[in-house]
């Protein structure tokens, strides 16, 4: 017997189209034009596919459960600050009205007050920071707690893996949280040595069809925050991985070791996290932690992620280049803005501000560093510096506003760190702190070569096609 025949052709066109006029409603809803532009150009090739992949990660929605713990997180936060020794610095006068600014600003976003009293060193490269980080791990007589983004199964990895075990011998009560995705060898290989040793291990964000956290598999915790005994902190660029994990591209680090009232705020920010994958509720005394002076720095962090339904490290960043009188220095490994932060850099360079941007000459992710490449035309046509980092991959994030303002910490300069991850800034305001990380700077740019406005307009014409091409997925990357 001989089946009917069935032509398919007309439904599936008919299909798609409607897939493409119903997504042309639907997607720029409550959505930037340039994240509207690159789903809309993706469904428009791709029909099928593009709807499903955008119902899977088009919109940033985060449960209501995960919301209500973080405002729940942040009224803790404040209520507890009022509480402490008085350490703010509402009283410090000798800071510029735009530091002072920045200062309320960060608070208003981030919930943490400017504390004085912090002494803060300064560690970059690579090696350097992950002996400071290991000779402290063993130093630590009461606690430690570790988060990371990526925790590697390799020598780095299981050399402090080999730590934390040493310290939990001695009666050290170690907590460990590990992203999901960016930890999974670990998570896999050295959580279960760990917990057999009584070191308590948690993955951040688990990835799976019932997830209780998030709704989307590509939202991440990013940061990198260590507390030892509540009184010395790490946190920064720096993953616990090889450098050279990318064989050929070692990376170059930035991280800052703290000491002093701050690093009460990088503990609250690493025990939020723990409660809200955990539920369990920190100790008093581990919330209500004193802390006397320890240097002259003024410092306060800046937590930023999905959950507190903004983009506060975007909106800070945003803020202090409007309100720059001579300079700007940003290191980042990727720099792929948004509108308003393009415009932003754009803007201080045409009004005078010395813009000087420092990225990697390669990069570990091809199509988003071509991405990157397609905006240096136009930065180099407004004015703005870029500097070419060639001794292996530039991994620091930090930047330097008229050398009175700096922010370090895991933020990368695009849309997936501003938007999508949770990550950790700290601030520190003053000459001082700045010279020295515009020093670190000045070493990077020594280390690479200043781009050329005349010889990048003479770059091939492939080239050119592939980094547009790219340009136009920057929500998507």
């Amino acid at each position: 017997m001989q089946l009917p025949h069935v032509e398919w052709s007309l439904p599936y066109l008919i299909s798609e189209w409607t897939v493409r006029i119903a997504m042309l409603v639907y997607v720029p809803q409550k959505r930037s034009p340039s994240a509207a532009r690159a789903w809309l150009l993706l469904i428009f090739f791709l029909p099928l596919p593009g709807v499903l992949l955008y119902a899977l990660v088009g919109r940033i929605y985060i449960p209501k459960r995960r919301i209500a713990l973080q405002r729940q997180a942040s009224r803790l936060i404040r209520s507890v600050q009022t509480r402490l020794p008085p350490l703010l610095v509402s009283n410090a006068v000798t800071l510029p009205a735009s530091v002072q600014a920045a200062v309320q600003l960060a608070a208003g976003l981030g919930d943490f007050v400017a504390t004085r009293g912090n002494a803060i060193e300064i560690l970059p490269g690579y090696e350097r920071p992950i002996e400071c980080l290991i000779d402290d791990l063993q130093a630590a007589r009461e606690s430690i707690h570790l988060l990371y983004y990526i925790f590697e199964n390799d020598a780095t990895g299981q050399r402090v893996a080999d730590v934390l075990i040493g310290a939990a011998g001695r009666g050290v009560r170690c907590r460990v949280l590990m992203d999901a995705v960016g930890s999974r060898s670990a998570l896999r290989e050295i959580a279960p040595r760990l917990r057999a040793a009584g070191i308590e291990v948690h993955a951040l964000l688990p990835v799976g069809l019932f997830r209780r956290n998030v709704a989307r598999f590509d939202l991440r915790n990013h940061r990198k925050i260590v507390v030892i005994d509540a009184n010395i902190a790490y946190t920064g660029s720096q993953n616990i991985v090889d450098a050279e994990f990318i064989p050929g591209l070692p990376n170059e680090e930035l991280v800052v070791r703290i000491e002093g009232p701050v690093v009460t705020q990088l503990q609250y920010v690493f025990l939020a996290d723990w409660y809200f994958e955990t539920n369990q509720i920190p100790a008093t005394d581990e919330i209500l932690h004193e802390h006397t002076s320890q240097g002259d720095t003024i410092a306060q962090v800046l937590p930023s992620g999905p959950g507190y339904g903004r983009e506060n490290t975007k909106e800070l960043m945003i803020s202090l280049i409007y309100a720059a009188r001579s300079e700007v220095i940003i290191a980042t490994p990727y720099f792929v803005p948004d509108e308003p932060f393009l415009e932003a850099v754009i803007a201080a360079a045409r009004r005078g501000i010395r813009m000087r941007l420092i990225l990697p000459l390669r990069s570990n992710q091809r199509v988003t560093h071509w991405a990157q490449q397609s905006y240096y035309a136009q930065l180099l046509a407004a004015g703005v510096e870029i500097h070419l980092f060639e001794k292996g991959f530039l991994h620091a994030k930090h930047m330097t506003m008229d050398g009175e303002v700096a922010l370090i910490g895991s933020t990368n300069m695009d849309i997936r760190s501003f938007a999508l991850n949770a990550e950790v800034s700290l601030l520190a305001y003053g000459p001082e702190f700045a010279a020295r990380l515009n020093k670190v700077s000045q070493g990077y740019i020594e280390g690479g070569r200043t781009l050329d406005a005349a010889t990048w307009s003479r770059r091939p014409l492939v080239r050119r096609l592939l980094q547009n091409v790219a340009r136009l997925a920057d929500s998507l990357l």
